[in-house]
């Protein structure tokens, strides 16, 4: 059991100036400032003798945080997530604590927990998922998304789950200042008695903390009590897919686990939270009972099918989830409005790494077709910018096509199948 493992009780001496320099090195250079103004460019003049004096701060216990700059992105919904903009010195020190505690949890962490992880990717889950429902007697799918998990995370609980392998009182002091910093919205500062601000570099290692106690530890004592089939068990972050054998334990799963996330202050959104039939007999029994095919579900990214090979046998087939594709087409538009003045040149440069970032994550094998669609609706929003920027000049699509073909990445497959990556990590 987690709870018999030996407590770290010094770790703070492992902060060192060094360990600042590589966590300063890890940021993105580009990142908007938080409510300090200062950009990591400027903090870089001088870097030497700033760290060495946040390094005395924070071992004298004269560190302060700051509280973070609330800022809002658009979500695939239409909605607004909300995100924290750490300042720059708060982002450094806890970069600092998150690799000196990412040596203990990367013991704790389960195998099918993906997200955040240092050597681990959103793709990694995915092969996990498709190798575990082809491979497994997997007939159900419990697609679980926890309602505003980073807001709703109880801190007490949170300090709890820490200290179970935390025995440090500075380091969990440093927690606690970032958790209490608050956070600035239009000029007004607002506590933050619970949750924790996506977008700091801290968020993402106590998240999966907090559900590394909550969900993973409880799981798999699930699923060892209490299931008599298979069970398979994929999380990311604060996103679950479960695949079962049988319909009533994913029932029992389910109300089972709406009681154990209420005894920690969660609860699972009641529309983003189904049970479907999925998997290599779900199309023959749903016809055999006179019903349709088989749902579909999403993960990250990505929309997963019960579908079948060339030669008759079940393959979980994915394609990019429309309204993410439309999202992200949105932006683009957006953007091309911001730069109808660019030089042509420009803007494809700009085009040509936008498409061939979107084709990086999206190209899995089978998806080919939602990649040409989106190569398309590119090259559709192009033209219409470039012909809104000058009328007397008629952009034929003959013309258009050779600006295409000269920018944009035609799309081909960048990533092995499933099982072949998933054989290549998970080596028997």
């Amino acid at each position: 059991m987690d709870d018999l493992r030996p407590k770290f009780t010094a770790l703070l001496h492992h902060l060192t100036v060094e360990l600042l320099r590589e966590g300063f090195y890890a940021l993105k250079r580009r990142a908007a400032p938080g409510v300090d103004g200062v950009t990591w460019r400027e903090y870089e003049t001088g870097l030497e003798d700033r760290l060495v004096d946040l390094h005395r701060r924070v071992h004298c216990g004269a560190y302060q945080a700051l509280p973070s700059r609330r800022v809002y992105i658009p979500k695939p919904d239409g909605r607004q997530r909300p995100l924290g903009v750490a300042a720059l010195e708060d982002k450094v020190v806890q970069q600092a604590v998150a690799t000196i505690l990412n040596q203990i949890y990367e013991e704790d962490f389960r195998g099918f927990s993906y997200g955040f992880r240092p050597g681990r990717s959103q793709h990694q889950a995915l092969d996990a998922l498709s190798v575990g429902i082809s491979r497994r007697k997997v007939n159900w799918i419990l697609d679980c998304d926890i309602r505003g998990f980073f807001d709703n995370l109880s801190h007490e609980w949170l300090l709890k789950f820490v200290q179970h392998r935390v025995a440090d009182r500075r380091i969990l002091r440093l927690i606690q200042k970032w958790l209490k910093a608050g956070v600035l919205e239009a000029g007004e500062w607002q506590d933050t008695k619970m949750g924790t601000p996506q977008g700091s570099v801290i968020s993402p290692l106590l998240a999966n903390i907090y559900l590394h106690y909550v969900f993973d530890l409880w799981v798999d004592v699930w699923r060892k009590k209490c299931a008599q089939g298979d069970v398979i068990v994929i999380r990311y972050a604060d996103d679950n897919v479960l695949g079962f054998q049988h319909r009533a334990e994913a029932d029992r799963f389910l109300e089972d686990l709406r009681e154990r996330l209420r005894q920690f202050g969660l609860e699972l959104h009641p529309d983003k939270t189904r049970r479907i039939e999925f998997g290599q007999f779900a199309e023959r029994d749903r016809k055999r009972r006179g019903e349709g095919k088989p749902d579909t579900f999403d993960f990250l990214g990505l929309t997963h099918i019960s579908g079948k090979k060339r030669d008759g046998n079940f393959v979980v087939k994915r394609k990019t989830i429309g309204k993410r594709m439309r999202a992200k087409l949105e932006e683009i538009k957006r953007q091309l409005l911001n730069r109808t003045h660019d030089p042509i040149e420009q803007t494809g440069k700009w085009l040509r790494s936008v498409v061939q970032g979107y084709f990086n994550y999206h190209a899995v094998p089978g998806n080919l077709d939602s990649l040409h669609v989106f190569r398309f609706r590119v090259t559709q929003l192009w033209r219409r910018a470039l012909l809104r920027r000058s009328q007397r000049h008629r952009l034929t699509w003959d013309r258009m096509r050779q600006l295409a073909d000269r920018w944009l990445p035609e799309p081909r497959v960048l990533h092995p199948y499933p099982s072949v990556r998933f054989d290549a990590t998970h080596p028997r």
